[in-house]
């Protein structure tokens, strides 16, 4: 399948079957978030797998949208290896986590794995739940797995604005 067909095809799956995702697919999932484009090429991700029933259990505790996922990524950032912008206001770790989990759950429709972007939690309890280092910050969990039978997209899944409305010519 091309590309352009994945994009359109992939969506927030919400009913997981539970089935595990084997660890030939997980390893070309975090294989791609591993080669993802970083600021400066600082590569400050930091990725959590959470497969262990303890672990799972964790993530139900900060969030009800785990939806049967047998595997959920913590995508984090290591908050002292960031690229600083010029003018000191802003930093790359946000970003640049958010690209490694673009990397990943796109690699994830590619290996047939379904997925989820989660943000329905507190990150900061999130990190503390899991005894993740202090200078570390959470950004997102994602959700891996495959479909529950009737499970789909949402009925807004296909809905987009025309880009006339999201691209201005500077």
């Amino acid at each position: 399948m091309d590309f352009t067909e994945l994009v359109r095809r992939r969506y927030a799956c919400k009913k997981f079957d539970g089935r595990a995702v084997g660890p030939e697919q997980l390893g070309a999932i975090l294989e791609a978030g591993r080669l993802a484009p970083t600021a400066k090429n600082l590569q400050e991700q930091r990725v959590y797998v959470a497969q262990s029933p303890e672990a799972l259990a964790k993530i139900d505790a900060l969030t009800p949208c785990r939806y049967g996922a047998a595997t959920v990524l913590v995508v984090a950032y290591d908050t002292t290896e960031v690229y600083t912008y010029p003018g000191e206001k802003y930093s790359s770790g946000v970003e640049d986590a958010a690209i490694v989990a673009t990397h990943m759950m796109l690699a994830a429709a590619a290996q047939g794995v379904d997925s989820c972007w989660l943000n329905r939690f507190d990150p900061d309890k999130a990190a503390e739940a899991f005894g993740l280092p202090k200078n570390e910050a959470v950004v997102m969990m994602l959700d891996l797995g495959y479909a529950a039978e009737g499970a789909g997209p949402l009925p807004n899944h296909s809905l987009r604005k025309p880009l006339e409305e999201t691209v201005r010519l500077l």
